[in-house]
């Protein structure tokens, strides 16, 4: 295996070698003819030597772009000052001078217009979005990729088209769009490998390296980044082979394997430096910094970063201002220089601020949106024109379909309109049928009602006349019989007491029947009651009542009788055994569920080894009734919270 890895490197090693001599005899023969030719012979080779030498030396492929000016004017041709403007208007952008490539691109774009270029116009748009791109403004840089796509889609360049996709697919990247970036770059690797253009295959697959990066799945990132690096190496653009290069440093830094990342970043930065590329120096200077400082290399991280700083700077990348800026300041931080630390944080602030907003966001949205609404627009147009034209055909050639058509249509209109009349009808009898049926249940209501009234007033009556009666004469018993023993006056004590209670509980049973729901602002009232007689009948306990509930929130009779008796059997509990000196009841609405606390600061007791009554069981049969609960914490010599949960 070993072996054969390292044939590999050999084969590979020996093919690059090969391919840079080609390159190289390409470039000499194009400076020989150079000395024999003239006007647009000359030019077009001094153009060619520009393409040839931009992934070796960017300063030679200036030079060459220069003269292609030069000559271009000399020669008073338009279309040759055109072709120019737009390399020099590259080459600068590629060696970071954006202010002369906007110049140059603004001047291709006059020209462009004037001569009606339609592919210069998409070729100096696309100039623009890579510049805007690079200095942050995403803005500006996808609204010109999307004018530039739409125009290379107008005249069907797949070169062109695969471009612009790979430049969206970038700028969704940098604004964290991570789907639509890859989405982008798939759509634009694929033209390029349908027409074998292996260096944009190359610079996609770069692309869709970093877009891996971002998703962290650095294995995919390492896998792709290897692919273009392997193509630009065999197209002898070892200049180009820095970014994949860059993608790997990245991926080795997020994989925690920080001496093969620092080797990449530094490789990297050495090929970046030789052709003096600020804006890539500006990434990788910081990323090596970040390196240094997870490391916890504090002074060698603030070097490098302020490195970086400065190329930033110069290509006025507010991006990497702003990332840097925060970097520093983390940085001094470590090293206690705190006054330059909060410069540095100031600074990050105010360029973060101004990269992308909101706003920004919901425009750059708007943009994407506006193409793409064009486009369906253009071809709902391009549909209706054929549509139109095979209707026109339709009529020429035979007008009778036309008449019977017409035919059809009004039957069709007639048997809708017989159709929605009797829709119409059906809808009208349900009505009616729907009203019966809800007069016949407020009747049924109603009789209901009344035989709760009925009810209600036959116990008040009856029964509950029958018990004061009751009491009356118990107590005339009491007083008849004086002298009886105490055991009798026990008893009839007791019966008067039992009495008592059962007509306290019938007026709450009438008050219940006599509702068809209980709203809460009801139960805290009936409450309020039951705790005022237990005042009197106690002392030295304090009773508080708080809800927090709307007041308006109902229950039906049943869960409203229920409630309350559960509530009264906590409260008796209390009083009887727990020796409490407060009593707090608290009603409170929760996720939906209507909870009501019974605590006192009694005695309290160990629920594990006490044996609970018929009272517990009463109250967890009440509850069990309405869809309710019976919670019991109690602590000894703390008290007793009782928790009710409807």
């Amino acid at each position: 295996m070993k072996l054969a890895l390292f044939f590999l490197l050999i084969f590979l090693k020996t093919a690059n070698y090969c391919y840079s001599q080609e390159v190289n005899k390409t470039i000499d023969s194009l400076k020989i003819n150079l000395k024999k030719e003239k006007g647009k012979n000359k030019f077009y080779t001094y153009t060619n030597l520009s393409k040839e030498f931009v992934g070796i030396n960017l300063d030679s492929a200036k030079k060459y772009a220069n003269k292609a000016y030069n000559l271009s004017l000399e020669l008073k041709s338009d279309s040759l000052k055109l072709q120019a403007l737009k390399i020099l208007g590259f080459r600068n952008f590629e060696s970071g001078n954006y202010d002369i490539a906007i110049q140059k691109f603004d001047e291709a774009l006059k020209t462009s217009i004037n001569i009606k270029d339609s592919t210069s116009i998409a070729d100096t748009y696309n100039g623009f979005a890579i510049i805007y791109s690079k200095k942050g403004d995403l803005k500006k840089s996808i609204e010109y990729n999307f004018k530039t796509l739409s125009i290379y889609e107008k005249i069907n360049d797949s070169l062109g088209i695969g471009n612009t996709l790979m430049n969206i697919g970038w700028d969704y990247r940098k604004l964290k769009e991570f789907d639509k970036s890859l989405t982008y770059n798939l759509k634009s690797l694929k033209i390029y490998q349908n027409i074998n253009n292996s260096l944009k295959v190359a610079m996609v697959n770069n692309n869709i390296a970093g877009t891996y990066n971002e998703l962290s799945n650095y294995k995919k990132a390492i896998e792709y980044a290897k692919q273009s690096e392997e193509y630009f190496l065999k197209l002898n653009y070892k200049r180009f082979s820095a970014y994949p290069i860059s993608v790997m440093a990245i991926a080795f830094d997020s994989l925690q394997q920080p001496k093969i990342a620092e080797k990449k970043y530094k490789e990297a930065i050495t090929l970046h430096t030789k052709n003096r590329e600020p804006f890539e120096l500006a990434f990788l200077n910081y990323s090596l910094a970040n390196l240094y400082y997870k490391q916890g290399s504090y002074s060698v991280a603030q070097q490098t970063a302020e490195k970086a700083f400065t190329f930033a700077k110069e290509v006025d990348s507010k991006e990497y201002i702003a990332d840097i800026s925060k970097l520093l300041s983390k940085i001094y931080d470590k090293l206690k220089k705190y006054n330059l630390s909060n410069t540095y944080l100031k600074l990050y602030v105010k360029y973060n601020d101004s990269i992308i907003s909101s706003e920004k966001l919901k425009s750059i949205a708007e943009i994407e949106t506006k193409y793409q609404t064009a486009k369906k627009e253009k071809e709902i147009a391009i549909q209706k024109e054929q549509l139109l034209e095979k209707e026109l055909a339709i009529k020429n050639r035979n007008l009778y379909a036309i008449l019977l058509g017409s035919a059809l249509l009004i039957l069709a209109i007639i048997f809708f309109a017989i159709y929605k009349r009797n829709q119409f009808k059906q809808k009208q009898l349900q009505k009616e049928i729907d009203l019966k049926d809800a007069l016949a249940t407020i009747k049924t209501q109603n009789k209901l009602q009344e035989q709760r009234l009925i009810i209600s007033r036959d116990l008040h009556d009856n029964i509950g006349s029958q018990l004061t009666f009751i009491i009356s004469s118990v107590d005339n018993l009491k007083f008849v019989t004086k002298d009886a023993n105490t055991k009798l006056k026990d008893k009839l004590s007791g019966i008067s007491t039992f009495t008592s209670e059962t007509i306290h509980q019938l007026r709450d049973t009438i008050w219940a029947m006599n509702k068809s729901e209980i709203t809460v602002e009801d139960l805290h009232t009936r409450i309020l009651s039951f705790v005022e007689k237990a005042k009197n009948a106690t002392e030295n306990i304090d009773f508080i009542v708080n809800y927090n509930i709307d007041k308006n929130q109902a229950f039906s009779s049943l869960e409203g009788m229920n409630i309350f008796r559960v509530i009264q059997e906590a409260i008796n509990n209390a009083i009887k055994y727990a020796k409490a000196t407060k009593i707090e009841i608290k009603i409170d609405k929760k996720e939906n569920q209507f909870v009501i606390k019974v605590v006192d600061n009694g005695i309290g007791f160990d629920i594990n080894s006490v044996e609970l009554g018929n009272g517990l069981s009463n109250m967890e049969k009440r509850m069990s009734e309405i869809g309710g609960r019976v919670k019991i914490i109690s602590k000894v010599r703390i008290g007793t919270e009782i928790k009710i949960i409807v």
